[in-house]
């Protein structure tokens, strides 16, 4: 399941990228676009902070999972072990 907050923190970060660029491009290149720079930066804000928190759950999701799957190895291991005798 992190794969997919990796994911969307890749695609949101990419799209950061763009909209930081679609600040410096000047308005007769953009036709039908807002072509407000205050706009396209404020927009691509808004997108940074939202891949750096999809990132932030990606990695919180993966060290969770990874400590159940420990902790479900260790719990089997301990029942295999009280068998064995």
């Amino acid at each position: 399941m992190s794969r997919n907050f990796y994911g969307l923190a890749a695609t949101l970060g990419f799209l950061s990228l763009v909209s930081c660029g679609m600040a410096f491009v000047p308005s007769s290149f953009q036709p039908g676009l807002p072509a407000n720079g205050t706009l396209w930066k404020t927009l691509s804000l808004m997108l940074l902070v939202g891949a750096l928190a999809s990132a932030l759950v990606g990695m919180m999701t993966h060290l969770f999972e990874q400590v159940d799957r420990r902790s479900e190895e260790r719990r089997m291991a301990e029942r295999a072990r009280r068998r064995k005798p």
